[in-house]
């Protein structure tokens, strides 16, 4: 999984790793993921690692959203909306941040529009 991981982190067509773990609360563990390398990938290339706030996914976690600021990476706090209500479970990715002690300033999705649309097309 971490080579796969990785391969998408150098896809210069890749801003977001979504659920970079797969984990499913309460259906499937973590994938056994170097997630160290991850980070650093992510970093290097400037992308962002997601925090999925719907409560099967809960991921990234706080530990993990915490390690990856420290180390310098972006983050993206994402509901997984499958219908219009999902848009309210927000709160739960933003608390994960919370508790990891992520700036807002490492949120892509909380930057303003210019900013954003310049990282989206940092490549051209």
């Amino acid at each position: 999984m971490t080579a796969r991981l990785l391969g998408a982190i150098r896809n210069p067509h890749v801003d977001v790793i979504g659920h970079p773990t797969g984990r499913m609360v309460e259906g499937r563990d973590p994938a056994e993921v170097d997630i160290e390398a991850v980070f650093l990938a992510a970093l290097q290339a400037g992308v962002a690692l997601e925090i999925n706030a719907h409560p099967a996914r809960l991921d990234l976690d706080e530990g993990n959203a915490r390690r990856a600021v420290e180390l310098g990476c972006l983050l993206a706090i994402n509901v997984d909306a499958h219908s219009p209500s999902d848009f309210a479970l927000r709160e739960y990715g933003v608390g994960i941040a919370r508790r990891g002690w992520v700036p807002p300033g490492a949120v892509v999705n909380t930057w303003p529009i210019d900013r954003l649309d310049a990282w989206l097309h940092r490549w051209g």
